[in-house]
């Protein structure tokens, strides 16, 4: 009787057998951990590879040559890496720990070089830092660099921030001292100035394949019939004509060439500059702009279900090759959507900008239904993923949340937004914010906001006031599981950088007003409680101390909690298998104290410890919090 055979015993053979033939080229040595995860994770590549490329004739070959390339990575990556993917492997739910905590900075303006970072570390460990995300450092041409997101080499860094070797052993400074780095891989477009693009301008057909370039503009007039305008104040539709009469896909900006990811060649490529950074001791991958990575003619082109095929097969390619790096995604989407790319086959982290930006609304309407209707619905993740939840990033806040939540809640989602743009740039009787406003459209009333944590909570108008918001909005990315990031300079107070315009080429841009350079003086004042920089340094230590202290508060399930009190969030962290206790958190967003009556604590035993400020307290006398106070109660189910 004929024995079946399996329809991906093709492909794998035609790998195996280039395998072979580079080992006995002597190109390439046989390594049994690789083999083992060969194994495992080629069906699963395979299978994606075949649906992204399937229709190609050449799809086995190009398939055999990737794993070729995974496997000379492999073979040139450091013992000391090869020893954190044993350990990490070991222990996938590392980063799940509630030892965790992230921040992120711009090296020039944080620390002026690599250099300068390196001699941080020692605050890093102060502050207690167990993942630092270095903004965008690869090279990237000026003027035309998007703040370091247009990259013309992925393997040279800006020569002002210091060379590769600085950044290798920057890595590996940092994981000595507990610390993984994280760095953006803005694999959606390059720099036209890459040298992929100069020889796909220059005509080269190989290259030109590397990017949407058509040579008229029946093509892109057929795509953009569905597809959205991304910034149409620096150029309408999609495309831009390139020198020669074609045209090439420029979704961002005219500089910031789309790669053609139907084109197996830009894979490979893409992965061969992925691992690389991976072998240099790059923990993360923010991966820029999921959403947009596919294209498809007749679709608006984001979030197809291709972009997260692509995702998939890249992690694939590394947990071949470098099986502790993780991926994050930045998917500024419909909430929905953002949930689609977390899984730990995908991008086991997240940035969560659903919380973010209703944090700042809760401050703003005093109100959080909004935020415990999210906490409630859209928290709860897949096991070995984690969000990464932050009060700020570099970016701008824009208002994410969907029309249709807010409609249960009878807020109209059009008209809260113009409020809330209103609010934050100090347009609204009795705002609190010194915001600023980015790409602000005053026919509409649409605008996103820029401005640092503590001017947007109201530094400059009332220190005393704006230290308790500062706090309370840190208190939830603290408590609701995950990793917290803090983009550095708001821990001790940094208000906006109001000269910001006058930098050279920042002018058009008004985000730079939250990127200032280091607050020297804050940090001088960190240790003394009776400035807002210590206030704000004491508050965000004490809870990153006790939340490395509880257990409840690893991993990121969460379970929603009824106050019956608009003002007052509230939500339960359970403990894991056979600890009987929870952490129940409670955060006042009001001005005025909140009593939160003793049956609303029905389900607990009555007493209680607020693990911040270890105070003991009776549930069954009810509680009282004061104007934007927060508790972290460690109860009893009853």
């Amino acid at each position: 009787m004929q024995e079946s055979v399996s329809v991906e015993d093709g492909p794998r053979q035609r790998v195996l057998a280039v395998l072979a033939s580079e080992q006995a080229a002597g190109s390439l040595t046989a390594d049994p951990a690789f083999g083992r995860r060969l194994d495992r994770y080629l069906p699963l590549l395979t299978g994606l590879f075949r649906s992204l490329y399937g229709s190609r004739p050449d799809w086995q070959d190009q398939l055999a040559a990737l794993v070729v390339q995974a496997a000379r990575s492999w073979q040139e990556r450091s013992p000391e890496l090869k020893a954190l993917d044993t350990e990490r492997e070991a222990r996938p739910q590392w980063f799940q720990s509630n030892g965790m905590l992230g921040g992120v900075c711009y090296v020039d303006r944080y620390a002026e070089s690599l250099e300068g970072v390196r001699a941080s570390i020692p605050y890093f460990k102060e502050l207690g830092l167990t993942y630092l995300h270095l903004m965008p450092l690869f090279l990237a041409p000026e003027p035309h660099s998007d703040g370091g997101y247009a990259v013309s080499s992925y393997r040279e860094v800006n020569p002002k921030l210091g060379t590769m070797d600085q950044l290798r052993s920057l890595a590996a400074e940092l994981r000595d001292n507990g610390i993984s780095l994280v760095v953006d891989f803005i694999f959606n477009h390059t720099s036209d100035e890459h040298e992929w693009a100069r020889k796909a301008a220059a005509g080269d057909p190989e290259y030109s394949g590397y990017y949407w370039i058509f040579p008229d503009r029946t093509m892109p007039d057929a795509f953009e019939e569905n597809v959205r305008e991304i910034f149409p104040e620096n150029h309408p539709g999609s495309f831009i004509q390139m020198e020669d009469g074609r045209w090439v896909w420029a979704t961002f900006h005219t500089y910031q060439w789309d790669l053609n990811y139907s084109n197996p060649e830009v894979f490979r490529a893409m992965a061969g500059e992925m691992l690389f950074l991976a072998n240099q001791g790059v923990d993360i991958l923010r991966m820029d702009a999921v959403a947009f990575i596919w294209k498809q003619l007749g679709t608006p082109c984001e979030n197809l279900p291709e972009a997260h095929t692509l995702l998939r097969a890249f992690n694939a390619v590394c947990r071949l090759a470098a099986p502790s790096l993780l991926f994050k995604s930045e998917a500024i989407v419909h909430p929905d959507e953002v949930a689609l790319y977390i899984d730990p086959a995908e991008c086991q982290l997240s940035y969560n900008p659903l919380q973010m930006a209703l944090i700042w609304e809760s401050l703003a309407t005093r109100d959080v239904s909004l935020l415990a209707q999210a906490l409630e619905r859209r928290h709860n993740i897949p096991d070995g993923t984690a969000w990464v939840n932050y009060v700020r990033s570099h970016d701008d806040i824009g208002w994410t949340f969907a029309d249709e939540d807010a409609a249960e809640l009878g807020i109209n989602g059009f008209d809260h937004r113009r409020f809330l743009n209103s609010f934050y740039v100090n347009r609204f009787p009795g705002s609190f914010a010194r915001g600023v406003p980015f790409q602000d459209n005053p026919r509409t009333g649409d605008c996103r906001i820029s401005g640092t944590t503590a001017s947007l909570c109201g530094m400059e108008d009332n220190p005393a006031e704006a230290v308790e918001r500062i706090l309370l909005a840190h208190s939830v990315p603290f408590s609701t599981g995950g990793i917290p990031l803090l983009y550095l300079g708001d821990e001790v107070g940094q208000v906006n950088d109001y000269g910001w315009a006058e930098e050279p080429g920042h002018g058009e841009d008004s985000r730079w007003v939250h990127r200032p350079h280091y607050p020297a003086e804050q940090y001088r004042l960190r240790k003394d409680p009776s400035t807002p920089a210590g206030a704000v340094y004491a508050g965000l230590r004490r809870m990153t101390e006790v939340r490395a202290g509880t257990p409840e508060l690893a991993g990121t399930h969460l379970v929603d909690f009824e106050t019956h009190n608009r003002s007052v969030l509230a939500y339960q962290r359970p403990g894991g298998p056979g600890n009987g206790t929870r952490v129940l958190v409670l955060a006042n967003f009001s001005d005025s104290p909140q009593a939160l009556p003793a049956e609303t604590f029905g389900g607990f035993a009555p007493a209680a410890v607020d693990l911040l400020s270890e105070a003991e307290l009776q549930l069954d006398a009810g509680i009282t919090l004061l104007p934007r106070q927060y508790l972290w109660l460690r109860v009893t189910p009853v």
